[in-house]
């Protein structure tokens, strides 16, 4: 028997289209069938079949139902344009529709760019269009490259804008004696393109030098000296080969100029050597340059200072007094005024122990005209020597006559023990034993009590020639206190930290010693302190 059934007509067929890159499309592709048969879509591009698992970035089968056979094309690429067919199989029937893609995009890269003309400044330059991807060119870009360059940089061109039917430009604005590429970048209404190949590499012409050293300066150096210095021209500002300094000086007032070539293009300094030049004078200097083509224009004149001489004569009147077991202070007169010659920058101060040799003396150097300083960091009960000389940037003068000093013994070893506490009526009456100083120890001249809150990082000092002290504190707080001799060679050891806890009666009493651990103290908005007198020293 014979089966009839509805021939398959395609109702929405794919049409042809222009889109841009980066765009995402759908083209339609719909069709009336007989629903007692299966239907079966397959696309082609550019004669090939579209395999939706490989291609799945770009190419979805999208609609759902199965009279829809819609193709999503995302993101588009300029190789996605050509043709596209859908085809629409059953077991009896088979058609297909087609429709063409055109995408638009930036322009493809310009090709064969050329250098035709150098010369020390400007680049002739001349190339063809690439691919304008159907939309027109609209401008091109000239970039450029060197040695020194931080990549690809653009240039400034003549004509300024380069139109899209222009194919020459003349670069401007190059250094002389640099090797330059070239590559051109086209633009059109979608984007900016692939920038093209790099043109071969050629050498701009020389030039005369023109940028000139900067920051010449100078002085310091050795007797009879005169020490010029100045920054390097960078390699891609010199211009040329052959490059070179030319380094000009004249005493300060007068008017002719000595003159000396510096041939290297690495020269940062130049020292001049002569036995009559008088110390510390100010001299006119310039620094010029010049390579292969000639000579280029002079720095700014700027004054710099011969070399000084060393002070010549010795400080006086040096005192040495010892502060403490570490520490002593040394003092001194100036040379006199019309004496000596070199000016006086500051002093050094060498200090050495009467069992150390004098070159490994201790230095200190004071600036300006301070005549007193502090040596600090010394042995305790020790001879030391001292001596003082003035300094230039020359050297050092000489010395003077070195004196003696003898640091103070070292403060007591011992801390105070057995420290006992009371508190009574909001007072803290505190005893300690009595510190005895060993023979190589300075005698103890009294006792600092030192107090904080625990919550306080700022510690209060009591001094007192007793063993016993009586504070009146205020507050319900914790306290923390320490107790330590002192004597002329500075501050002994310390005792362990004691804590004292706050109580919240008022007239709760409660006692302690440096090993206990008992009650105290009450509040109070005043601070009393008596020194209670207990056996003397």
């Amino acid at each position: 028997s014979l089966l009839f059934v509805d021939p398959t007509r395609v109702m929405v067929s794919p049409f042809s289209m222009d889109v841009t890159v980066g765009e995402s499309i759908v083209l339609p592709c719909q069709v009336s069938h007989d629903h007692s048969l299966d239907i079966m879509f397959t696309w082609s591009f550019n004669g090939h079949l579209i395999d939706f698992e490989k291609d799945g970035d770009h190419f979805e089968r999208v609609g759902g139902q199965d009279s829809a056979g819609d193709l999503m094309i995302r993101s588009i690429q300029l190789k996605h344009a050509g043709k596209y067919v859908c085809m629409v199989q059953t077991s009896v029937d088979k058609l297909s529709a087609a429709a063409d893609l055109i995408v638009r995009g930036p322009p493809g890269p310009p090709e064969a760019v050329t250098i035709d003309e150098i010369t020390d400044t400007t680049a002739q330059l001349s190339w063809r269009p690439g691919a304008d991807n159907h939309s027109p060119i609209t401008m091109y870009v000239v970039q450029a490259r060197t040695p020194f360059s931080v990549g690809w940089q653009a240039v400034s061109t003549v004509p300024d804008i380069i139109d899209g039917r222009t194919f020459t430009a003349t670069v401007v604005g190059l250094n002389p004696w640099v090797e330059y590429e070239f590559r051109v970048v086209a633009a059109n209404m979608i984007g900016i393109g692939e920038p093209s190949r790099p043109s071969e590499k050629r050498r701009t012409e020389e030039a005369l030098p023109e940028v000139t050293p900067a920051n010449v300066s100078g002085g310091g150096g050795s007797k009879s000296e005169l020490v010029i210095t100045w920054e390097t021209v960078p390699e891609e500002l010199q211009n040329g080969g052959g490059f070179g300094y030319v380094v000009a000086f004249r005493p300060f007032g007068t008017v002719s100029w000595m003159q000396t070539v510096v041939a290297s293009p690495d020269a940062a300094r130049y020292v001049f050597r002569n036995e009559s030049l008088p110390p510390f004078s100010p001299y006119e200097v310039k620094v010029g340059v010049y390579n292969n083509k000639g000579e280029g224009s002079f720095s700014p004149v700027t004054v710099v200072y011969s070399a000084e001489e060393e002070p010549t004569r010795a400080p006086t009147t040096v005192l040495a007094r010892s502060l403490s077991a570490s520490d002593v202070e040394v003092s001194w007169a100036p040379p006199g005024e019309n004496q000596h010659k070199g000016r006086i920058q500051g002093y050094e101060v060498r200090c050495w122990r009467h069992d150390e040799k004098e070159e490994s003396a201790k230095r200190i150097r004071t600036v300006g005209n301070q005549t007193s300083t502090k040596v600090s960091n010394l042995r305790g009960n020790a001879l030391y020597h001292l001596a003082v000389r003035a300094y230039n940037t020359a050297g050092t003068g000489p010395s003077s006559a070195a004196v003696n000093v003898t640091t103070k013994k070292p403060p007591p070893s011992q801390p105070p023990g057995n420290i006992i506490w009371n508190s009574s009526d909001s007072k803290i009456i505190l005893n300690w034993d009595q510190v005895k100083a060993l023979d190589n120890e300075s005698e103890v001249r009294g006792y600092k009590v030192l107090y904080r809150w625990n919550r306080q990082s700022s510690t209060s000092v009591i001094e007192t020639n007793k063993t016993s002290v009586e504070l009146s504190l205020p507050f319900d707080e914790d306290y923390i206190i320490e107790i330590k001799p002192f004597s002329d060679g500075g501050d002994g050891s310390s005792s362990e930290q004691i804590r004292i806890p706050k109580i919240s009666n008022a007239y709760a009493r409660g006692s302690g010693s440096s090993t206990s651990n008992a009650c105290t103290l009450s509040a109070i908005s005043t601070i009393m302190i008596s020194l209670t007198a207990r056996s003397s020293l």
